[in-house]
């Protein structure tokens, strides 16, 4: 099988995951930290729960819950507790500190599969000690559990509106750096909540590709679509067409904008962005067009190819 480790953007990672309010990140998130703190319980204990041991030094007494507030939400983690001596973790001073490294090293995860490096590396930084290789291989198995549970989640929710887009990441495969398409689709419940619904890596983007990404977003139950919002790529319209062709299409208002202002000189690409945008906050389709024209009129001098060719407006 091909190595591949894409490494993410982490802005962009950490913007898309901040607007992310669903609990499905959120949760992988909070089984990530019990996993840690069970793990320090380990440790401290001397023994793994039930084994008995001639290192023991003292038992487990259940657990006491305390919150969280992230990025992405606030999370309950379950605080182990000891029998005969206080619990220590350091992860609620550390996980401040280390919180944008740490969403981006779950997110990398989810992406790339888990890595036992990355995994004894965020345990170090929030526990400020190292485990030993038994203990960040069993975090690793419980995390690979969580981690296959988030990508292949049923999609039970209604979602009215989706999203789909692409960007290009570099990508270590085979021990060469080159570039592949990174898919992701995200959806506004009808709550009114955005929720990423997946993501995933492709070598390019092209009709076959987008096709298998969007039905393995209908095969998990993506359902009750009313509108779908993304780019113009071909192979994305025409993925869309065959996958959910009863779905009115959107062309992505910012995608849009960023094809015309970028066929204008330097100097009026950032007026032509802000017209547009008026433009697209008119309150009627008649003065939408009214705006459209008055666009047309003010810029076909000096920018023809934004404006249109003769003949073909946008």
């Amino acid at each position: 099988m091909a190595q591949l480790n894409i490494t993410l953007n982490q802005e962009e990672i950490l913007q898309l995951l901040s607007n992310d309010r669903d609990a499905a990140f959120k949760e992988l998130l909070q089984n990530a930290l019990n996993s840690i703190l069970a793990a320090e319980a380990t440790a401290q204990v001397g023994a793994e729960r039930y084994e008995r041991s001639e290192d023991r030094s003292t038992s487990r007494n259940g657990t006491r819950d305390r919150g969280l507030t992230t990025r992405i939400g606030h999370i309950t983690l379950r605080v182990p507790r000891l029998r005969d001596v206080p619990f220590k973790t350091l992860i609620f001073d550390n996980y401040s500190r280390s919180e944008a490294a740490l969403i981006l090293a779950m997110a990398e995860m989810v992406v790339n599969g888990v890595s036992t490096r990355k995994v004894s590396k965020v345990m170090e930084t929030l526990c400020g000690t190292s485990f030993s290789k038994s203990a960040v291989s069993e975090v690793c198995k419980e995390l690979d559990a969580q981690v296959e549970a988030f990508r292949s989640r049923p999609l039970e929710k209604r979602f009215p509106f989706v999203t789909v887009d692409a960007t290009y990441f570099k990508v270590r495969e085979n021990g060469r750096i080159i570039s592949k398409a990174f898919m992701i689709a995200y959806g506004v419940n009808e709550q009114g909540i955005r929720e990423i619904l997946g993501f995933d890596a492709y070598v390019n983007e092209t009709k076959d590709t987008w096709k298998n990404f969007l039905m393995s977003l209908k095969k998990r139950g993506l359902h009750g679509l009313l509108l779908i919002t993304s780019d113009a790529h071909e192979g994305l319209r025409d993925g869309l067409c065959k996958v959910f062709p009863d779905v009115p299409w959107q062309r992505c208002q910012f995608h849009f904008s960023k094809n015309i202002a970028e066929k204008a000189p330097k100097k009026y690409q950032a007026a032509i962005r802000a017209e547009l945008h008026e433009m697209y906050n008119c309150e009627t389709i008649k003065a939408a067009r009214r705006k459209r024209d008055e666009i047309i009129d003010n810029y076909k001098d000096v920018a023809e190819a934004a404006t249109g060719l003769p003949g073909r407006r946008f």
